[in-house]
C-alpha cells in the first residue's frame, strides 16, 4: 500500500521536483499547496496526474494542508520559513521533507536553537524528518560511501570541502533574490531581516554550509568537534552583501572531528570561478578527488555511471515515464530523483530516512559554530551535537 503525500510550495525549485514525487510507485495520492494559485494550475491540469491527483487536495496555507489525513509534506518554501514550518507539521503527525538549509536567518543562536527544537519535535511525535540535501546524492558521495563500508579509505585522515558559488555565476544570486523577495512570503522576509539588521546580526555563507559539509560528514560518519574559521568582508559595498546583511562574502574554516581526521570547507560568494559543489576525502590507504580513485599504487578515473548506486527498476520505470526521458535524474548531479525515492520509501516502510534530523543538524551545526569563529577573528570554537540517529 502506498502513501499518500502534500508538496507545499511550488515556486522554481519546488516545481522541479513535483512530478517525481508525483510519479513514484510507492505514492497513492498527492496534495498541492501554495499561498499563490498561479503556482498550482499548471500541475493540477496535467493529464498525466489524474489518477493520483484530485482537486480537493489544493490547499492555500500550511495550516490547512495540517489539518489534512496526508501521510507526509515535502515543504520546498522560503528559506527562513523551514525549520518553523517542518515542525508544524510534525506536531500535525506528518512526516517531514524540507528542502536546504534547515533554516536560513543570521542569528547562530537562533539556528541552532531551532535545530534543538525540530530534533526535539521528531522524538517527540515518532514522525520522520529528512533534509534534501544534494551533495548526499551526487555520483561522488554515493561511491565514497560504498568505499568507506568497504574499508577502503583505511583510517580518513583530511577532508575538504567547498562550495563555490558567486553571486553572479550562472545560476545569479541576485535574481534568485529578486524572484524570492517578490512574493508574499518574501516580502514578510524583507521586513524580518531588517530587524536583525537593526540588531547588528550580521550573517554569512557558513550559514548555507550543507553543500559541502554533507559530503565529508556522511562518508565518513563522523562529525565536527571544533572549528576555527575566518571571514573575507566584500570591498566593494555590493548591494548584495550590504542588502542581505552579510558580514562576510566568503569564509573557511577548520574542522577538528570525531575521528580525529581534520576537514576543511570553503563557503564562497564572492570568487572568480565557475559554480563548483564537491568534495575530496584522503585516507591512509585510499583517497577520492576529482572523480578519481586512488591509492597508494594507481589512480582510477570514474564514471558518473560507475559512481551511482542503483535505483529500484520500477522506480526508474515511473521516473523515465514522467520525465520522457532516460535522464530522469534531475539537477544537482542527478540527486533529486534519489531524494525523492529516499523519501518516499523511507515514509512507506516506516524508517528513519538517510539525511535525517540527527544527520541533517551536523551538516548545519558545523556551518554555525564556522560563523561565530569568524565572527571572533578564528577563536577555536565547540561544535554543538545532538548525537547519533537511533538504531
Amino acid at each position: 500500500m502506498g502513501i499518500s503525500i502534500g508538496l507545499v510550495g511550488l515556486g522554481s525549485f519546488g516545481r522541479a521536483f513535483a512530478d517525481l514525487f508525483m510519479s513514484h510507485p510507492l505514492v497513492d495520492r498527492i496534495a498541492l499547496c501554495d499561498r499563490e494559485p498561479e503556482r498550482i494550475e499548471p500541475f493540477a491540469n496535467k493529464e498525466s496526474w489524474r489518477a493520483k491527483f484530485n482537486r480537493r487536495d489544493v490547499y492555500r496555507s500550511l495550516d490547512d494542508i495540517c489539518r489534512s489525513d496526508l501521510d507526509a509534506l515535502v515543504i520546498i518554501t522560503q528559506p527562513w520559513l523551514h525549520a518553523p514550518q517542518c515542525i508544524q507539521a510534525l506536531e500535525a503527525g506528518k512526516s517531514v521533507y524540507s528542502a536546504v538549509p534547515i533554516i536560513s536567518i543570521p542569528d547562530d543562536d537562533e539556528i541552532l536553537d531551532w535545530c534543538d527544537k525540530l530534533v526535539g519535535a521528531v522524538q517527540r511525535t515518532g514522525k520522520h524528518y529528512m533534509l534534501g540535501e544534494t551533495t548526499y546524492y551526487r555520483p561522488q558521495t554515493m561511491y565514497c560511501r560504498r568505499q568507506a563500508r568497504a574499508g577502503a579509505f583505511g583510517d580518513f585522515v583530511y577532508s575538504e570541502g567547498e562550495y563555490y558559488h558567486d553571486v553572479d555565476a550562472k545560476t545569479n544570486l541576485r535574481e534568485v533574490a529578486r524572484r524570492r523577495h517578490a512574493s508574499q512570503a518574501g516580502q514578510e522576509w524583507l521586513a524580518l531581516r531588517e530587524q536583525y539588521k537593526a540588531r547588528g546580526v550580521l550573517g554569512g555563507p557558513m550559514h548555507y554550509p550543507t553543500h559541502s559539509t554533507s559530503g565529508p560528514i556522511s562518508v565518513t560518519g563522523s562529525h565536527a568537534v571544533k572549528v576555527v574559521c575566518w571571514g573575507y568582508t566584500n570591498r566593494t559595498q555590493d548591494p548584495y552583501f550590504v542588502e542581505e546583511g552579510a558580514a562576510f562574502s566568503n569564509e573557511t574554516a577548520l574542522f577538528q572531528m570525531s575521528d580525529g581526521s581534520t576537514m576543511r570547507i570553503i563557503e564562497a560568494r564572492e570568487i572568480g570561478h565557475t559554480e563548483r559543489e564537491i568534495f575530496r576525502i584522503y585516507g591512509t590507504q585510499g583517497s577520492f578527488e576529482n572523480d578519481t580513485w586512488v591509492d597508494k599504487e594507481k589512480a582510477t578515473p570514474l564514471t558518473v555511471a560507475e559512481m551511482r548506486d542503483p535505483l529500484p527498476p520500477e522506480v526508474v520505470e515511473a521516473f523515465q515515464a514522467a520525465s520522457h526521458t532516460s535522464d530522469f535524474y534531475g539537477g544537482h548531479g542527478g540527486s533529486h530523483a534519489y531524494l525523492v525515492h529516499e523519501f518516499v520509501d523511507a515514509v512507506a516502510h516506516d524508517r528513519i530516512p538517510a539525511i535525517n534530523v540527527w544527520e541533517s543538524v551536523r551538516y548545519m551545526a558545523a556551518g554555525v559554530a564556522a560563523h561565530q569563529s569568524a565572527l571572533r577573528g578564528g577563536e577555536v570554537v565547540t561544535v554543538p551535537d545532538w548525537g547519533d540517529a537511533p538504531q
